[in-house]
């Protein structure tokens, strides 16, 4: 975390006493395809750059302590979320955040695309009470009807709006 002092390399001792002087502005769980967990990674530096707690899912986390890499077969990534745990750990995340934002780029020929997993991770936060934030247009997919009725707030591409909506 940020906060202008210049001491990036703190102890942290002093990052949580700087914490209580200067909260985050919110936490932000990112969700979204794991086929875009690079984005995710920079997307976090960058809000983390101007205040905020971000959150990301339990994989990227793996991914950068011990290598973990995302299975691509079907029966493969079943596995992978049992054995780690992944949707119930995102979930939890979700619930200590203020926020989710969803990283909503095109995928298997969808604009905005939206899968299964990050559909429950809107609905999760929606119904605990969370801002959610897309970063691109709802998608025209089979549930459109449902995350319009849950009325996300739509960056169009610009997270600098997160910071003026607070």
């Amino acid at each position: 975390m940020v906060y202008g002092d210049g001491f990036e390399n703190r102890s942290p001792e002093r990052e949580a006493q700087v914490r209580i002087l200067y909260p985050p502005l919110m936490i932000i769980s990112i969700c979204g395809s794991m086929q875009f967990h690079k984005e995710m990674s920079r997307i976090q530096k960058t809000l983390e750059l101007v205040g905020h707690t971000v959150l990301v899912p339990k994989s990227i986390e793996l991914m950068e302590t011990i290598g973990y890499v995302h299975p691509t077969i079907d029966e493969a990534k079943v596995e992978a979320k049992i054995q780690h745990d992944f949707i119930r750990e995102h979930f939890r995340k979700i619930e200590k955040s203020d926020a989710i934002l969803v990283l909503n780029y095109d995928k298997k020929g969808i604009k905005n695309y939206i899968g299964g997993n990050t559909f429950l991770e809107i609905g999760l936060a929606y119904w605990l009470g969370k801002k959610v934030y897309l970063l691109n247009p709802i998608p025209q997919m089979d549930y459109v009807t449902e995350l319009r009725a849950m009325q996300p707030t739509i960056l169009n591409g610009d997270l600098s709006l997160i910071n003026t909506l607070l």
